[in-house]
């Protein structure tokens, strides 16, 4: 209690209280006026029979309202509590007895300062034992709130995360579209995909031979250094192309060139011209042979080359999987093993893009993965990818070995961080 409450207990303890208007006068008596704690506890419980005391107790509508709120202040201490108890008798004695004039001044003191300055004990004292409980009831609801608090943060952890915040003032990204254009690609990859066992119609040629014109073709990219999406468009024409129209085996080769010049000429700046390509196929065709396949490619497959590839999956889902370099190049490298493998093909672009980056975070942190903003994003569960991933981790364990090595050596150098070094996910299997 500060010194400014300590003076104004004095003045009111030196005042005398004044019947019916309760005008209040000042007196002649400027003693001490506090009490000692156990005084004061003997007055607590007496019913004041003075004509100018104050009343301190309290009715029963404000006990109910106490009643229905927590205390504001700490409990009644065992110590205090037994103390009442010592005093209990003397309490009984005082209210037998009348007192006389001479001490209600004396007496009005003792109510007063009381009133002001053991407010907080009296109150407390006077609250029913089940308010008591009440509180501790109350204590244990905030605890369990607090727990509940707690699991909602964790949570809030796995919630879906605004990936395209920090590209909200880049026009390039294109933000307020950018979900409509990938549930367009959703829709429309099924247009890009071609029967899984297109080869049945292929008299000449079988699933090794396509693996072998693939594997020669991401040589070939690489050397020229294209685009990505040149590679990947351009495998994705080979396969609709040989779906539609029989080709025999001495022709797979310029199917193989020309699909890249027809990519190269729908992504790139700079396209190859007929020449390199003749040069590299080791002069095996004229320049009218690649023309002309050139003009029955593009008939065949009615000019359209706007189709969704794994490549443009790829970006979106690493963008959700808040990927770094390790994780970006691992992807690649995985996406660019299933290139190869005729197999594949039963899965559509935006599953093999999500499963490609799902096996890369299970090999790079050695458990599954798979948060719950890439699920929003590539709209597929954990368990709907595990069934490709471990086709990719099998691809993963046989890379470099065998003569299909394209893609192991295009990622076992320091551009590519030395992807083709990781060691696979090998628990997924």
């Amino acid at each position: 209690m500060g010194k400014s409450d300590e003076n104004s207990l004095g003045l009111i303890g030196s005042m005398n209280l004044q019947g019916g208007g309760g005008k209040i006068m000042p007196s002649a008596n400027t003693g001490p006026t506090r009490r000692a704690l156990s005084n004061i506890n003997k007055n607590i419980m007496e019913a004041p029979s003075y004509p100018y005391a104050v009343n301190n107790k309290r009715s029963l509508s404000e006990r109910n309202a106490i009643c229905n709120k927590p205390p504001l202040h700490r409990p009644v201490t065992r110590k205090f509590a037994a103390q009442l108890a010592d005093n209990k008798p003397q309490i009984q004695e005082e209210e037998t007895r009348k007192p006389d004039s001479g001490s209600s001044v004396e007496a009005e003191k003792v109510i007063i300062d009381m009133d002001h300055s053991d407010k907080e004990e009296r109150d407390d004292f006077n609250e029913p034992m089940f308010v008591q409980h009440t509180e501790a009831m109350m204590e244990e609801i905030d605890q369990m709130g607090k727990e509940i608090e707690m699991e909602d943060a964790d949570k809030e952890d796995e919630r879906v995360i605004n990936i395209d915040a920090f590209d909200e003032k880049n026009p390039l990204a294109v933000v307020e579209y950018i979900d409509d254009i990938y549930n367009f690609y959703k829709e429309s990859e099924e247009h890009s995909c071609v029967p899984p066992n297109y080869m049945d119609n292929q008299q000449d040629l079988n699933e090794r031979m396509r693996g072998i014109l693939i594997d020669w073709l991401i040589e070939v990219h690489y050397k020229f250094e294209l685009m990505e999406e040149t590679l990947y468009l351009t495998i994705n024409v080979i396969d609709r192309f040989l779906a539609a129209h029989q080709i025999v085996r001495k022709k797979l080769q310029l199917v193989g060139v020309t699909a890249l010049l027809l990519a190269c000429k729908y992504e790139e700046v700079s396209v190859p011209v007929v020449d390199d390509l003749i040069l590299i196929s080791d002069k095996a065709y004229t320049r009218r042979e690649v023309l002309d396949m050139e003009k029955l490619m593009a008939n065949t497959l009615q000019f359209n080359f706007s189709l969704p590839t794994p490549y443009v999956f790829m970006r979106r889902f690493l963008k959700a999987a808040q990927s770094d370099k390790k994780l970006e190049v691992l992807s690649f490298f995985i996406v660019e093993l299933c290139l190869v493998e005729y197999e594949m093909l039963e899965f559509p672009p935006s599953k093999l893009a999500a499963s490609a980056i799902y096996t890369a975070l299970c090999t790079l942190h050695g458990f599954e993965e798979w948060s719950k903003t890439c699920e929003f994003h590539t709209g597929y569960k954990e368990e709907e990818l595990r069934a490709c991933a471990r086709k990719m981790v099998a691809f993963h364990h046989k890379a470099g070995t065998g003569k299909l090595t394209g893609v192991h050596r295009k990622y076992n150098t320091s551009k590519f961080s030395y992807a083709a070094r990781t060691e696979p996910a090998g628990f997924l299997l």
